[in-house]
């Protein structure tokens, strides 16, 4: 059984913001990157909301403000294995174990970092073409769809509030629903309703996603009449909801009915050692910006209560 300092599991922008100053503070602590290093960001092609980075002759993808986080945190020695946690047991502890499908690790201090994933459709097409016309995420891309027609899937409050923010850019924001009536809030839908961009295909589920390198069409199938038609896009945003990857906290923290891991303003979870940072304790910004700040502070507070301990 390996014997860690501090264990951060997940690889995405909190965790590795959190390598970064826990790394700092001399804790070399060992990061669990799990089976995609970066997490979400490194599905976005391209980065331009993030404060500092700012290029408008090489704008930064996703893949490399991941490679540029954690070679920063490996200069101060945060080191990684590239292992998925698949248990662990944080109700007797510290120290805490942790468990992969390769090895069994202790540390004295945890931080959580696993993330949340958008729920997909599951057609054919969608996987080919993220990131090449499907996008879960409307403030991350629709300033890539300038000028540009989109069609968004879904039909709760995130679905509106994406929509709205995309006729920023897109000339026509098309919403398919598989019901007659939304789930959104009641002003969400006013404000939807009133916007001459935004246009509703009711009873109606997304079939399959086509294109030619990029995204041109999606073919789509009526619920009540069974009518199959093809409709021209240049972009598909999927807003059906998120979840978190925290089905190996299971009994071992607190969690809403979400699943969604309960901290304070400091990060802390309700076990005394175990820090949560980012999407698997945030439902609402769901940003590299928010993450990477929720990432520092929970290292902050890692590093102030191990040396509280000594």
């Amino acid at each position: 059984m390996q014997k860690e300092r501090v264990i951060i599991i997940g690889s995405g922008p909190a965790g590795l913001s959190a390598a970064i100053y826990i790394a700092r503070a001399t804790l070399n602590p060992l990061v669990l990157t799990g089976t995609q290093i970066g997490g979400q960001i490194s599905l976005t092609y391209e980065v331009e909301n993030y404060p500092g980075l700012y290029n408008p002759k090489a704008t930064p993808t996703g893949p490399d403000m991941v490679e540029l986080m954690q070679k920063q945190a490996a200069h101060f020695g945060a080191r990684y294995a590239n292992e998925e946690v698949v248990e662990v047991d944080f109700r007797h502890g510290p120290p805490f174990t942790i468990k992969t499908h390769a090895n069994t690790y202790q540390a004295d201090a945890v931080v959580v970092t696993s993330g949340a994933s958008p729920r997909h459709l599951g057609v054919p097409g969608e996987e080919e073409f993220v990131g090449r016309g499907v996008s879960y995420c409307g403030t991350c891309d629709g300033f890539f769809f300038r000028g540009k027609e989109v069609v968004v899937v879904g039909g709760g409050d995130s679905a509106l509030e994406e929509s709205i923010f995309l006729t920023k850019f897109a000339t026509k924001v098309t919403v398919v629903h598989r019901r007659d009536e939304l789930r959104a809030g009641q002003t969400l839908q006013n404000r939807a309703f009133a916007n001459e961009k935004i246009h509703f295909i009711w009873d109606t589920v997304l079939e399959s996603i086509e294109g030619n390198g990029t995204v041109n069409c999606v073919q789509l199938r009526n619920l009540k009449t069974g009518e199959r038609r093809e409709m021209a896009t240049d972009g598909v945003f999927v807003f059906i909801g998120h979840y978190p990857n925290s089905q190996f906290l299971t009994g071992q923290l607190a969690m809403d009915e979400h699943g969604y891991v309960i901290t304070d303003e400091f990060m802390r979870t309700n076990v005394t050692g175990i820090y949560a940072a980012g999407e698997i304790q945030d439902p609402h910004y769901r940003q590299i910006a928010t993450s990477v700040g929720q990432g520092v502070a929970a290292a902050m507070q890692l590093e102030r209560w191990l040396s509280a301990q000594e």
